[in-house]
């Protein structure tokens, strides 16, 4: 029979973890201690305490979290790890890397309010206020005015140095302030609206100094964007905020990642000279001798017309899904293609995301008549035919859209354990398979897969290099488009989603990185004969959100230890 039930899966799968997928025999295992409820307790007592102490930073709020990431690690060294069984080793040593995950990041928040001391002297007071009325604390109005004039001078006297002598500070420490100055003032707006109009002593004490702090704070954020960081309104320039090599080590490590960035570099550039080569061949076979260049300008050229993209998108969307049921690459469940659906992002969306996003819903990028002439243009080009067969794989089935739906009914309290080297690197192992298995076959075609390939070498080298401090965004953008072939402007929209678009600094190199991990568990699982294509593939779906080494573990039987420590080195550089 063709598509096994879901039930039946995941009873072999389990059942294959717990003997081994090599078929060797294992002890009995103890009677199952789940740590589901303990995951699930984790995260709500982290949202709650979050949601009381919002201002990223402030003392109070770094101390009593990291206070929980302690009584946690505590709670967790406490059970017995031997009792377990091998699921619940499995949650157990991701639960403590997330812990670890979240101690650093209080770690990191309270070293960035220390450096923006210089420009924001007053933050931990105005924090304070606004924790104090978190725990509705007695206010005295009078004593409240007299603080709030307080900081009134505090912050005429800090700018009259500053205009004598304005503070020698990077652009991105002063931009990360700017920033800061918008929650301080969200917050006192919060502190003073609460009793504000139903508290008259209140009112008639605090509301003369408030408006006039209000100001000051205003007009200090506004000092602090344009003045020290360069970015007056309408600026484009993107400001991004390194965080350097050895937080790059410690972020690896708690991400399971057991390279240097050095390391990941070379991995990169061995990537990249493959995919050099490949299109090489392509533009051969295209009639344009080994200019890729030449080549990846024709297949720009070769894109639909306005209002037949969502047309185009569905077709590819199909002709994928079809495939790998077609194959028997991985188990399709018929309402994952039934809810699947397409939306158009907004010309301000497509300033930060150039090309589809996918899930669920997919959201593709192409021109509206809002945008210039050369907007469309280089939107078209960036979003032609061929660019989005190797694409829309990736963000729906078998991508992203086949892996929220699993994972969502699989396993689902092991999402907060999840990365982007399992989000990201699972989509794009699949164009790397597809591509291997001839479904991408014509040379224009081949142009296209070949140029999202090497833009994910180029994310782990650009972004690695800005937070190295080895390449500034100009530089980064310059990149995209000399190496890759990138159309500026989507060039400068990729680097600003890098750096400003909230996300962390190794979600761009996880492309690349998390493909090659699942590449070599493929080599590992299935070109050993160990398992079957969609055996292995449904077992990762069925078996939750987790770091990719983790994932090897579960399906090879990997004895674990609470000493289990990021160790799996499935690519050497070269």
């Amino acid at each position: 029979m063709k598509h096994g039930l879901f039930a039946t899966l995941g009873a072999l799968v389990l059942s294959c973890v717990a003997a081994g997928v090599g078929g060797q025999g294992a002890a009995p295992q103890p009677a199952r201690a789940d740590l589901r409820d303990l995951v699930a307790e984790y995260q709500e007592d982290r949202g709650a305490l979050g949601r009381f102490y919002p201002l990223e930073g402030s003392p109070a709020r770094v101390a009593r979290l990291t206070q929980l990431c302690t009584d946690w690690l505590a709670r967790l060294a406490a059970l017995d790890f031997a009792a377990l069984d091998a699921e619940s080793r499995i949650d157990w040593l991701a639960l403590r890397a997330r812990v670890e995950g979240h101690r650093l990041e209080l770690a990191r928040e309270a070293l960035e309010l220390e450096e923006e001391q210089v420009l924001l002297p007053f933050a931990a007071r105005i924090a304070a206020l606004a924790e104090a009325r978190q725990r509705v604390e007695p206010l005295e109005g009078r004593a409240a005015a007299a603080e709030l004039d307080a900081l009134v001078k505090e912050l005429a006297e800090l700018r009259e140095g500053f205009d004598a002598k304005a503070p020698e500070v990077p652009k991105t420490l002063a931009f990360r302030a700017a920033r800061r100055m918008g929650e301080l003032r969200e917050a006192l707006s919060d502190w003073y609206s609460f009793r504000a109009g139903y508290d008259p002593l209140f009112t008639w004490w605090v509301r003369e100094p408030h408006g006039r702090l209000a100001k000051a704070l205003e007009e200090h954020e506004t000092y602090l964007r344009e003045t020290l960081a360069g970015r007056k309104e309408g600026d484009e320039a993107i400001l991004g905020d390194p965080i350097g090599r050895e937080a790059l080590l410690e972020d690896l490590r708690q991400a399971w990642i057991p390279y240097t960035p050095e390391e990941l570099i070379q991995i990169a550039g061995t990537e990249f000279a493959w995919c050099e080569t490949e299109m090489r061949r392509a533009a051969s076979d295209m009639g344009l001798g080994d200019d890729w260049k030449a080549a990846l300008e024709r297949v720009k050229e070769a894109h639909v017309a306005p209002g037949e993209q969502p047309a185009l998108i569905l077709a590819l969307a199909r002709e994928a899904w079809d495939y790998v049921e077609r194959e028997e690459l991985v188990t399709v469940p018929p309402l994952a293609r039934e809810v699947w659906r397409v939306n158009m992002l907004s010309p301000e969306a497509q300033r930060r995301s150039p090309f589809f996003l996918g899930g669920e819903s997919i959201q593709v990028a192409y021109p509206t008549d809002a945008m210039s002439h050369e907007e469309k243009l280089m939107s078209m080009r960036g979003n032609n035919r061929h660019f989005a067969r190797a694409t829309v794989h990736h963000e729906v089935i078998p991508g992203h859209h086949l892996q929220g739906f699993m994972t969502d009914r699989h396993f689902a309290y092991r999402g907060p354990f999840g990365t982007p080297f399992w989000t990201e690197g699972w989509a794009l192992w699949w164009e790397m398979l597809l591509w291997e298995r001839g479904f991408v076959a014509t040379p224009e075609d081949r142009v296209g897969a070949l140029f999202w390939r090497m833009h994910r070498c180029a994310r782990i080298q650009f972004s690695l290099g800005f937070h190295l401090g080895q390449k500034s965004p100009a530089e980064c953008i310059d990149f995209l488009v000399e190496r890759v072939g990138h159309e500026r402007e989507n060039a400068e929209a990729e680097v600003r989603r890098s750096f400003e678009g909230g996300y962390g600094p190794l979600y761009q190199l996880a492309y690349m990185i998390g493909a090659l991990q699942f590449r070599a568990l493929y080599a590992e699982l299935v070109r050993s004969g160990r398992m079957t294509p969609r055996a292995f593939h449904d077992a990762v779906l069925t078996g939750g959100n987790l770091p990719i080494e983790l994932v090897r573990a579960r399906l090879t039987g990997q004895a674990l230890t609470p000493d289990t420590r990021t160790s799996w080195r499935f690519q050497e550089p070269r």
